[in-house]
């Protein structure tokens, strides 16, 4: 039996998408990281937003201890942590898959994060091993992985991996920042692995008409409407970049009433903090 724990999401508060699978055979988390904007409406993170990432940053080193795979898709601040906010002790013994640290990925990534974060966990897995376009087997669980994507519309902001987990005939898919999708590339894994359920950072609009383009947003929409036509799809769950903005449904009413957040999916409220930052500061 698969099962799924969406842990900290933009729609709880905070900048991430930190999941956990569950199956009979291996416990999988993904992208154990949380993190704030810096600035947003000229103003730097509310206290409400750093109690919040503190909170869900415990979730998440809890969920991690007695996880068996680590995957990181990528190497921004919200999808890693350096033993800032989450102890670096859940690498201890665990099989960690990773977005190759040096193939298809842009400067920042490759000169700085990705070889910050491996130092960072020297000597704590069992192993470590480059994912990008591979499978893994645990039990009758496979771990399967996208080739490396763009990060978004276009290659500046680096590549990610998709990752797809599958057991017992239920497979459960996890996008990364595809910002979308809005690539054909990126939206490809999700059509051909026909997940039961699909984490999907959605459209990027509260950056709409600057780094996100009308035409960018309606191939977006046209993807997600082919993804939710897919036969064994039961839950479409987009978030991320997607609730950056209060009125994240009105972007997209084709389809606005066919998906969930990370908070509604997990029973909760959407508290987009972020948006809500003038609000809090009382502005």
């Amino acid at each position: 039996m698969l099962s799924f724990r969406l842990l900290a999401f933009d729609s709880m508060g905070v900048r991430s998408m930190a999941t956990v699978v569950e199956t009979g055979d291996v416990k999988v988390l993904i992208d154990p990281s949380v993190a704030l904007a810096p600035r947003r409406f000229g103003l730097p993170p509310h206290e409400r937003e750093v109690e919040r990432m503190m909170e869900l940053a415990r979730v998440i080193e809890e969920e991690g201890r007695d996880s068996d795979v680590i995957v990181i898709t990528h190497y921004h601040y919200d999808h890693f942590d350096l033993g800032r906010k989450i102890s670096l002790s859940i690498y201890e013994g665990k099989d960690v898959l990773i977005k190759h640290p040096r193939e298809n990925i842009n400067r920042s990534q490759r000169v700085e994060r990705a070889p910050l974060f491996l130092r960072s966990i020297e000597g704590l897995p069992g192993r470590i091993e480059f994912a990008d376009g591979r499978e893994f087997t645990y039990g009758s669980t496979t771990i399967r992985f996208s080739r490396a994507v763009p990060h978004g519309t276009n290659t500046r902001l680096g590549y990610v991996i998709e990752v797809l987990v599958e057991s017992q005939g239920e497979r459960f898919l996890f996008s990364s920042d595809v910002e979308g999708p809005s690539l054909r590339e990126q939206a490809e894994f999700v059509l051909r692995a026909d997940p039961h359920v699909a984490v999907v950072d959605g459209p990027m609009t509260y950056m709409l008409g600057f780094r996100y383009s009308g035409d960018s947003l309606r191939a977006a929409e046209e993807n997600l409407r082919e993804i939710l036509e897919l036969p064994s799809l039961e839950l479409l769950i987009l978030d991320h970049h997607l609730c950056r903005e209060l009125d994240f449904r009105s972007r997209m009413p084709a389809i606005s009433n066919r998906f969930r957040t990370a908070a509604e999916a997990s029973g909760m409220r959407n508290d987009l903090l972020e948006a809500r930052r003038r609000e809090l500061y009382g502005r």
